[in-house]
């Protein structure tokens, strides 16, 4: 990876270039079901969103020209008691050269669907949110994009033919003609199929594979995960009724369409992420162990290797030319007071803060450390500083049936009381606060399942440094320079034996100082999505658009 200062000089350069004026032109299309826009917008549910909003804001910052659609969910349980908000107050509705309200349409079942759209936009940044709540649609329909990530297979389905197909529509009603078309994960991989019906149309092609052929060159597909909960699967019969109307226009069948997501494996069910393979030409992972592993998935795909990055302004809380151990303490004194206004904890400058805050989910083990919470309690009381743990985390469940939470407040209560707490309503500003303020940041993820992670490169960014699993963008940077690298990810000992044996040892030392320093500029030079961007436009967009066949609109 190179250093910050030579990616800068990079963009300097590419911003000369013809293939950047052929972008000014027909920009990136970046499709993702989810961003974390604003704290009280409910448009995401986790890391993937962070991402995309991370990355939508850099490519403004960087003058590369990147359209972005999603949906606007008006009613999601994303992030736990989150008020429902007026989209009026932050998003813009999308209008039309005549001051009217902008729709599109497209046929789903027996009928059409209608849809506008709403444009959140922050400076350059701007990505356009999907609405199908109109009184021209039927009240079934009206509710496709009120719920991220519904339980509901039929409407998730539903959701994701609007983003994709819908979301191609709706650029293209807006005068957007796109070089790129970007799948950040495989949500929006029907897109692949409305850019086909264009090639059909404008190139006066007949026959849909030979049209395939040509679409996917325009279509590059990130995935994020090889979890099994994490490939979304559709019943086939189920896209073949959706999609019927749709197929016959190309001179298909719905069964057509649905059989180019097939799996052997899976008879009768549509693999989203199989027809995002099928339907783009480049792809890649967001780490090297993510690649390493999805390799041995799917064996016949050439995956490219980009780890994912962080947006260094939206949460960098030091400050370009300040002390960074001086601004981490004021960092500090914010994350104590977040804790006493939501637990009544007054916890001192001086303890020992540790921090384990991300999605609530099985692979990231949240309660991994409070399996020996008797034997953490008497480290604690052994301790020459007070030791102190935070959690914090969103769910799409409620919050008193997500196990883990059960597990952790009652944990605290019964043997922790006074020194660790569980911070509710987990949203970007609560993350803003934990990352800045923590000391240790604490990473439990089972080695293979965390595509890549970046909640530890915030973190590090601001001084933490972390106590962790040797997974995913973890196994790229040497262990001294960020902290301490577990040998056993399911081990609870293993995290009090360093807690105990290393990190109470180094404690408010000059080591510590010089390692916090270490890590903050390990994420300033290599993980920013600064080099991200740079990475995503030479290994795949270019190459996308060097390809001979000219996209037309």
């Amino acid at each position: 990876m190179q250093t910050n200062k030579n990616t800068n000089l990079w963009f300097d350069e590419f911003k000369k270039s013809e293939e950047y004026r052929v972008f000014l032109k027909a920009p990136v299309a970046y499709f993702c079901a989810e961003y974390a826009l604003d704290s009280a917008l409910t448009t995401y549910a986790g890391g993937l969103g962070v991402l995309a909003g991370d990355y939508v804001r850099e490519a403004a910052l960087r003058g590369f020209p990147l359209l972005a659609v999603g949906l606007c969910y008006k009613n999601a349980q994303s992030i736990l008691s989150a008020e429902k908000i007026n989209p009026k107050k932050i998003l813009r509705r999308v209008v039309d050269k005549d001051g009217k309200e902008l729709q599109i349409s497209l046929p789903l079942e027996n009928r059409m669907i209608y849809i506008s759209a709403w444009e959140w936009r922050e400076g350059e940044a701007s990505v356009y949110l999907l609405d199908t709540d109109l009184s021209e649609n039927d009240p079934i329909d009206r509710d496709i994009t009120k719920n991220l990530y519904d339980d509901n297979r039929d409407l998730r389905l539903k959701q994701e033919i609007i983003l994709g197909i819908g979301g191609f529509r709706m650029l293209a009603a807006l005068g957007h003609h796109a070089s790129v078309y970007h799948l950040n994960e495989s949500h929006s991989a029907f897109i692949a199929l409305e850019l086909v019906r264009h090639e059909m149309e404008h190139q006066r092609i007949a026959n849909f594979l030979e049209a395939l052929k040509l679409a996917r060159k325009h279509v590059i597909f990130t995935n994020h995960t090889i979890l099994p909960e994490g490939q979304e699967l559709f019943a086939e019969e189920k896209v073949s009724l959706f999609l019927a109307q749709y197929a016959e226009e190309m001179g298909l069948v719905g069964r057509d369409i649905s059989k180019l997501g097939g799996r052997k494996d899976l008879p009768g069910l549509l693999s989203m992420t199989t027809l995002a393979f099928n339907l783009t030409s480049h792809a890649n992972a967001v780490s090297r162990l993510h690649a390493a592993r999805a390799k041995t998935l799917w064996p016949k795909e050439n995956l490219e290797t980009i780890t994912n990055g962080i947006f260094v302004p939206r949460w960098d809380k030091v400050g370009k030319n300040s002390d960074p151990i001086s601004d981490h303490l004021k960092n500090k004194k914010r994350l104590l007071a977040l804790v006493e206004e939501k637990s009544g904890e007054k916890w001192g400058e001086n303890d020992l803060i540790l921090v384990w805050a991300r999605r609530l989910v099985e692979y990231k083990q949240p309660t991994l450390i409070l399996d020996r919470a008797t034997e953490l309690l008497q480290l604690v009381k052994n301790s020459p500083v007070p030791i102190h743990l935070v959690f914090s985390g969103p769910t799409r469940e409620d919050e008193n049936g997500n196990p883990y939470i059960a597990k952790i407040k009652k944990v605290i209560k019964e043997k922790l009381p006074g020194i660790a707490v569980f911070i509710p309503n987990y949203s970007t500003a609560v993350a803003e606060t934990l990352t800045a303020g923590a000391d240790v940041w604490l990473n439990t993820p089972l080695v293979g399942f965390e595509a890549c992670g970046t909640s530890g490169m915030k973190a590090a960014l601001n001084g933490a440094l972390a106590l962790t699993t040797g997974d995913g963008w973890v196994a790229e940077v040497a262990p001294e320079d960020i902290g301490w690298v577990m040998k056993d990810p399911r081990s609870a000992d293993e995290i009090l034996s360093i807690l105990r044996d290393k990190i109470l040892p180094s404690w408010d030392r000059p080591a510590w100082t010089d390692k916090m320093k270490r890590a903050r500029n390990l994420m300033l030079n290599n993980f920013s999505t600064t080099r991200v961007l740079k990475e995503y436009i030479e290994k795949l967009y270019l190459p996308a658009l060097k390809q001979k066949h000219t996209h037309r609109p």
